[in-house]
């Protein structure tokens, strides 16, 4: 077998493959001979069909398969062993020459390949970057608690409605004189919330209603035709609720208050865990550690922004294989046109550009990825998902568990690599350049993204 690599230019190349019957008759009559063993033909016993009739009824199918087998292997090992970056995968080559399975004996394959640019990006301290800290100020802090007395509260019955209160009753439609409509529609223990009400005036009725009293509004007038909170309420489909625009009573049997939870120790407790604060001012003091710490991958995010846009300015002027690259692009995704692809192509390389300076500096600089660390990271992720309700006391079995979860899915694990390599990445990007450290509030710091995000789509 002899495989070659001929450069067409810097950045193209085509592989060239040439196979002999020598190169793949072992392996055909190995799988020939385990056809021959297991073939159940009529008037032959199992493993007595002659050879020439195994060859004749599957020699060419595993002659294809064999051979496909060969090819795919020799391929990629011929790319790895010669270190070669390539973009995208191989592709055959528009000169491929017909291949006939049935008179041949030696075959010749070829292949266009992309290669990766040669990239080089030279940092010093001459660099400057920014790095933003998100000021923790007492509103955040206050915000935060209400959050938490929010996400901590308990539901209490009481006796008149107010605000966000959730009623339950007997819901009944009613005829034009007011009396319960014959075949209407009447539904008991029917809930609803008329802080939902978008119509001010069937809101009003509710607002002070005792449990027990019967109050007439008309649901259509209330949710203003809405068909999915209409559809919800009376049980319809949404198609008929316009068949229901007249009065319904409501007879108010429960009133289920949700109460806040109140800044004392059971809520400390519930938030951080028993006695790891036992203060107002030390829980105001954890809650801004724990706003601030996770605020760092905020901020380191922003600084990759801010050093992509230094990086591509030090790699200069990067000429991709445009031709071969739309190739393959067309080839892997046949749902994707020509058109479509030339309005995404400058996207596609505005990405590629960075992802190959970032495997470039990797590579350069040996970082690896311990094992620790990816499960690591899953627990960090698992605490980040729980803090979002109001969670941060999670137990270690708990915390374990779902973080392994998370570990069987391939496409997390992928996700979890790719964000530890970006944050090896840029710990050495703050070490090769001067950091110009900025302190600004959570607005401010949303706005930069704001700003930022319209500069990249002008």
């Amino acid at each position: 077998m002899n495989i070659t690599l001929q450069n067409t230019n810097p950045t193209e190349g085509i592989i060239k493959m040439e196979i002999t019957k020598e190169d793949y008759k072992p392996s055909i009559d190995k799988a020939l001979k385990n056809l021959r063993q297991k073939a159940a033909i009529p008037g032959f016993r199992k493993g007595m069909v002659p050879m020439g009739m195994v060859q004749k009824m599957y020699g060419k199918s595993v002659l294809v398969d064999e051979i496909n087998k060969i090819v795919s292997d020799k391929l990629f090992g011929y790319i790895n062993e010669n270190k070669i970056n390539v973009l995208g995968e191989p592709i055959p080559s528009e000169d491929q020459k017909e291949i006939d399975f049935e008179t041949q004996e030696d075959f010749e394959f070829t292949f266009d390949i992309a290669i990766a640019p040669k990239i080089e990006v030279a940092l010093s301290k001459k660099d400057k970057l920014p790095f933003y800290s998100i000021i923790v100020d007492e509103t955040l802090v206050d915000k935060q608690i209400e959050n938490f007395k929010s996400g901590h509260g308990s539901y209490s019955q009481v006796d008149v409605i107010e605000g966000k209160d959730m009623a339950k009753g007997l819901l009944t439609e009613l005829d034009a004189e007011g009396a319960p409509k014959e075949g209407g529609i009447q539904i008991e223990d029917a809930v609803l919330m008329s802080s939902y009400m978008k119509e001010e005036s069937e809101k009003a009725k509710f607002e002070g209603a005792a449990k027990n009293s019967v109050i007439t509004f008309s649901p259509f007038k209330a949710y203003e035709g809405n068909e999915v909170e209409l559809s919800s309420l009376l049980k319809v489909d949404k198609e008929k609720v316009g068949e229901h625009e007249g009065d319904f009573s409501f007879q108010i049997n429960e009133v289920t208050r949700y109460v806040e939870g109140n800044v004392d120790q059971e809520l400390f407790d519930k938030v951080f865990g028993p006695g790891i604060v036992d203060s107002e001012e030390a829980f105001r003091t954890k809650i801004r550690e724990t706003i601030q710490e996770q605020s760092i991958p905020d901020s380191d995010y922003k600084f990759l922004l801010d050093a992509k846009v230094l990086l591509e300015e030090k790699a200069g002027e990067i000429v991709f294989p445009e031709k071969t690259l739309k190739r393959w692009l067309l080839t892997s995704n046949k749902d994707r046109s020509a058109e479509d692809l030339d309005k995404e192509f400058p996207k596609i390389i505005e990405d590629l550009k960075f992802h190959l300076i970032k495997q470039e500096l990797i590579q350069e600089n040996n970082f690896k990825i311990e094992e620790g660390e990816v499960v690591e990271a899953a627990k960090k992720a698992v605490l980040a998902q729980f803090a979002q309700y109001g969670m941060n006391n999670v137990p270690a079995d708990m915390l374990e568990n779902y973080a392994q979860d998370m570990l069987k899915k391939e496409d997390t694990v992928r996700n979890l690599v790719d964000k530890i390599m970006e944050g090896k990445l840029a710990d050495w990007i703050k070490e090769q350049v001067s950091i110009d450290d900025k302190n600004v509030s959570s607005e401010e710091f949303e706005k930069l993204f704001k700003d930022q995000s319209a500069e990249s789509a002008e």
